[in-house]
């Protein structure tokens, strides 16, 4: 019999959409523990939610309800649109049907856990990884033991009181003999060697072919974590500061049941594939062998893209993801001046760890593999300027990548190194210039976390200001500002030099090249939240990562425009 049902949420509704990997992870390891995992995927009903959580929930006792939050916000800076006041909706819709207690993660949730705890009013809270403190909060809750025994487990002391009697659901899988003991109780748990069970059609779980028909994109798995300390980055807090990796085996595994299920372009959501590259080549390497050894592999069918670092990323590298079928590399290169990147891409120690001769050796041998590549530029950081920009922009131009992308500004986020020196500089008693929203209503200044009563006070100050109003705290280097002497709060102060940035780049290459625009959501721009040109391509039909086919958006927006309308048809 099943211990108890646990119902997760999916409140993400932005299109194209993304499948929600975490509740895989988590169902796979619930039912390993003997629970019936359910999913409630509000992607696809944007418009009738309410409906769906209140058909779900009237003839269902969830003794647990896990919500994904996988962005806070567009991470944008000229279009900062926040999410957590719609998944603030979702959490009190769920309150009127079901008094189980909440427990909330995702990489968004972890960058700043407790404030949202605080603003959502739950009950608990996952920072990183959740899969082994959910299974053992599930079985705390079953057994009416306090959830205060669970290891990492962040508590609501505001909402939480005394856990509800356990209660009984209909049957589950049988866990599996992987075994881990936690407080004399014993739980199946996912090992490294554990494959996550990914399905596709079945009832209340993640539809991955669904996800791929609308969103162009399977995703993958390697490896967890990132070791660096990279000023701009939330994933060393999010996701932890080691890399974890996976066994090759599960990884290649559930490649092949993607494959069978028709999902044939597999992203990989590592911070970055690269790193650990000795675990990286033993995947490829798999991969190959398994091609090799049959005929009738799925494998043959794969279309794998990647996230990678200018470095490492030598020619053995290179050889292996054409062999496994790498259709496409996106290297955040970020910028080719030394004394930007130096104190900005750097590892744990400090130290710079590529240069933009890195960058271009990466684009030359994936050249040479046939393999497309996108350099992606971020300017904003402290320090950059026009020229400095300019320079950038004309270094990665040469290198002649399938796609170049620049984006303007940074969203700030509490534990960032960016974040923490700018609350330090602030000290609570000033403002630094550079630092902006489009929501402020005066200067914006920050306290460091020493000076706050708690991590929720110091974490809320970059999400909302005093008065509790949203307030998305970005940052851009004031040289770039209109008129440095006057920086002004909002982003329309930046706006001379996003012009400035089109007119970096020539007109006739302008078709491969990702540009910031003062719309902040366009065909132009690679903010990805419900993005024109993305959802064209999905109504179309295209699979793989978006940027792919980027050169060709003006005559696929132009087939988009010359499709029949509704009003057309009738």
């Amino acid at each position: 019999m099943s211990k108890g049902t646990i119902a997760l949420i999916n409140p993400n509704k932005v299109h194209p959409p993304i499948a929600p990997y975490a509740l895989d992870v988590l169902s796979t390891a619930l039912e390993m523990a003997g629970f019936t995992a359910e999913v409630v995927d509000l992607t696809f009903c944007r418009d009738d939610w309410r409906s769906v959580l209140a058909e779900y929930f009237t003839d269902r006792r969830p003794i647990l309800t896990g919500i994904t939050v996988r962005n806070t916000d567009t991470v944008y800076v000229f279009d900062q649109r926040p999410f957590v006041v719609e998944h603030k909706e979702i959490v009190t819709e769920i309150r009127r049907h079901v008094s189980a207690p909440i427990v909330v993660g995702g990489v968004g949730f972890s960058t700043m856990p407790f404030s949202l705890m605080e603003y959502f009013g739950v009950e608990f809270g996952v920072k990183g990884p959740g899969e082994r403190i959910v299974c053992e909060l599930a079985q705390a809750l079953a057994e009416s033991r306090s959830p205060r025994e669970v290891t990492g487990l962040l508590v609501n002391d505001a909402v939480w009181t005394d856990p509800p009697p356990a209660c009984d659901s209909p049957l589950a899988p049988e866990p599996r003999n992987v075994v881990s003991e936690i407080r004399n109780v014993t739980i199946p748990l996912i090992t490294p060697a554990t494959p996550y069970i990914r399905r596709s059609g079945m009832p209340l779980k993640v539809d991955n072919r669904q996800y791929y028909r609308q969103g162009g994109l399977g995703s993958i798995l390697t490896k967890n974590g990132c070791p660096f300390s990279c000023s701009h980055c939330v994933e060393p807090d999010a996701k932890g500061a080691r890399l974890a990796h996976r066994h090759v085996d599960a990884v290649v595994d559930e490649m092949e049941s993607l494959i069978g299920q028709g999902i044939h372009d597999l992203h990989t959501t590592d911070s970055e594939f690269n790193l650990g590259i000795a675990h990286s080549k033993r995947v490829l390497r798999e991969i190959v062998r398994r091609k090799e050894s049959s005929q009738q592999s799925p494998l043959h069918k794969l279309r794998l893209w990647v996230y990678c670092q200018p470095s490492p990323f030598d020619e053995e590298f290179a050889e292996l993801l054409a062999a496994a079928g790498c259709a496409g590399v996106n290297v955040g290169a970020d910028h080719v001046r030394k004394d930007l990147l130096d104190g900005w891409k750097v590892t744990a120690k400090g130290t710079r760890y590529y240069g933009s001769q890195d960058v271009g050796r990466l684009v030359k041998l994936c050249q040479a593999y046939g393999i497309k590549t996108m350099v992606e530029a971020l300017f904003g950081m402290p320090g950059e300027t026009r020229e400095t920009m300019r320079e950038c922009v004309e270094e990665f131009m040469a290198l002649e990548a399938t796609v170049t992308a620049f984006s303007l500004g940074l969203r700030l986020f509490p534990y960032i190194p960016l974040a923490r020196r700018l609350a330090a500089e602030c000290d609570g008693v000033r403002t630094v210039p550079g630092l902006q929203s489009d929501t402020a209503r005066g200067p914006i200044v920050l306290r460091p976390l020493e000076q706050c009563a708690n991590r929720a006070e110091y974490e809320r100050q970059f999400m909302f200001d005093e008065d509790g109003r949203l307030r998305l705290v970005c940052y851009i280097s004031p040289s770039l500002a209109n008129r440095p002497e006057a920086v002004g709060y909002h982003s329309d102060g930046w706006h001379d030099s996003v012009r400035f940035l089109w007119d970096c780049v020539p007109r006739s290459e302008h078709y491969r090249v990702m540009l910031p625009t003062v719309a902040g959501n366009s065909e132009h721009d690679n903010n990805y939240a419900d993005n024109p040109f993305l959802v064209s391509l999905r109504e179309l039909g295209y699979t793989g990562a978006f940027w792919a086919h980027w050169p060709h958006r003006d005559s696929i927006l132009a087939r988009v425009r010359a499709m029949p309308t509704v009003e057309d048809a009738g």
